[in-house]
């Protein structure tokens, strides 16, 4: 098996479509066993989530980040809070279940913190609330709740609750306006 020193970490091509939706696949398999219906996870297409992949690859204000090693072994999605643009969000990340407790994750979770620190002062993501592997990982990594709760529908009519966890950025982001003093 490739080590961490084997790991490239890269922007996403419309050739890695196919990787990122098995390890998005494999991830929530793992992941959200017992927390999830189990219809819910046996119904997730690997076809279905690369024609999705390959669409969000595709656009060109989509930032996408992959390791691989040389297979997509992670990946990451984020970009401009789907709510408000002025903050930042982590849309989703992912590794592979093999790559689990490795530092990998962490080494794309920092990734994606640079290019959103840089970008915004503030940023937030979403987190299955039940989820407590992956809330220890992102409050290690300095989020934490910020109060904020939904509810939503997921694969198969499956019941999703969701915290959001927020952080603020380490660096000011750059000015957005020049007119504005920075």
């Amino acid at each position: 098996m490739p080590t961490h020193a084997d790991l490239v970490l890269r922007h996403a091509t419309p050739e890695d479509a196919s990787g990122i939706a098995l390890v998005h696949v494999r991830s929530w398999r793992a992941a959200y066993a017992g927390l999830v219906p189990d219809e819910m996870l046996a119904g997730l297409s690997v076809d279905a989530r690369a024609q999705m992949w390959t669409r969000l690859i595709a656009d060109p204000a989509q930032p996408i980040l992959v390791l691989a090693a040389p297979d997509v072994v992670g990946f990451a999605a984020f970009g401009a809070n789907r709510e408000d643009p002025a903050t930042g969000e982590l849309y989703a990340i992912y590794l592979d279940p093999g790559w689990w407790g490795r530092g990998a994750g962490r080494l794309l979770h920092d990734a994606v913190v640079e290019w959103l620190d840089d970008r915004y002062a503030r940023s937030t993501l979403w987190v299955l609330r039940t989820n407590a592997r992956a809330v220890r990982f992102y409050r290690a990594a300095g989020w934490f709740p910020d109060g904020t709760e939904k509810v939503e529908e997921g694969p198969g009519g499956a019941v999703l609750e969701e915290n959001r966890l927020a952080r603020t950025s380490t660096r000011r982001p750059p000015c957005r306006d020049a007119s504005t003093p920075g």
